[in-house]
């Protein structure tokens, strides 16, 4: 066997997955759009902010349970008052991401693993903090993924680091239609061989910009563009996270005829 690559679900060669951030309510039209294009993703709620007396900012928590976790949509951490870590000590940001967490676990009633960095995240660093400190209290509240953000690019890599998960292009991107027609036209079965590994596209962003941007438009061309394609595979984020972690659980004898899948998920 010359080379070994992950394959999605079905033997897809390609994954989508969206991220919303802050809960705000044009949330519930970002959700009904990806849905009416079989488009999945997560949203990334604050907190100590969701339910508050703003209905005309955040989703309450009935809201989010009817129009996110009810609609088959991830929920994931985004800091209790969307403090970025960067900018905190690290007992500030402990209590940040642990009472979120702890709350937003409570409210809804199932685990909750995946985080987006609110503000400006890692990308910028003061009161002694460290990215390495924080992956490793990140990793303590057994929180498994975390988004970064500032370095879109057409690469369609999967994360290395999955606490600086990069996602492929915030959706104002002026070249995000261009990486899109790119990635939706890559047939990764007719690459090199040693290129032919995975793809990921990673679309990120805040519903409030649909409104203030008035462009909704730009959000159904870019769902219409994924849609169903058979070489596609659309996911949330964790859903992603498992699969990766379960392919790269797989045991191998030393040939490479015999293979042990130690998890519970199919590879």
């Amino acid at each position: 066997m010359r080379y070994r690559f992950l394959r999605f679900p079905g033997g897809k060669t390609k994954s989508v997955t969206y991220s919303y951030d802050d809960g705000c309510r044009q949330d519930i039209k970002v959700a009904e759009i990806l849905r009416r294009y079989g488009i999945r993703g997560t949203f990334n709620i604050n907190s100590g902010l969701f339910g508050k007396d703003d209905k005309d900012w955040h989703l309450t928590k009935d809201e989010v349970q009817k129009h996110i976790v009810d609609a088959g949509f991830e929920i994931a951490i985004h800091g209790d008052v969307h403090s970025a870590p960067g900018l905190c000590r690290s007992i500030d940001g402990i209590q940040e991401f642990l009472n979120c967490r702890l709350k937003l676990e409570k409210e809804f009633g199932f685990i909750i693993r995946g985080m987006a960095y609110p503000d400006s995240g890692i990308t910028k660093m003061m009161n002694q903090a460290d990215y390495e400190n924080i992956k490793r209290y990140l990793k303590d509240l057994d929180i498994v993924y975390s988004r970064t953000l500032n370095g879109d690019n057409d690469n369609f890599m999967l994360p290395t680091d999955w606490y600086a998960w990069m996602p492929t292009a915030h959706h104002k991107n002026p070249k995000v239609m261009e990486y899109a027609n790119k990635f939706v036209e890559l047939d990764v079965n007719k690459q090199y061989a040693s290129n032919r590994y995975p793809r990921l596209f990673y679309l990120w962003g805040h519903g409030f910009e649909f409104d203030r941007d008035n462009n909704w438009n730009l959000l159904e061309e870019l769902c219409e563009c994924f849609a169903e394609k058979d070489d596609i595979w659309y996911a949330t984020n964790m859903e992603i996270y498992d699969y990766v972690e379960a392919y790269n659980s797989l045991v191998f004898s030393a040939n490479g005829n015999m293979v042990y899948n130690p998890t519970l998920v199919d590879v």
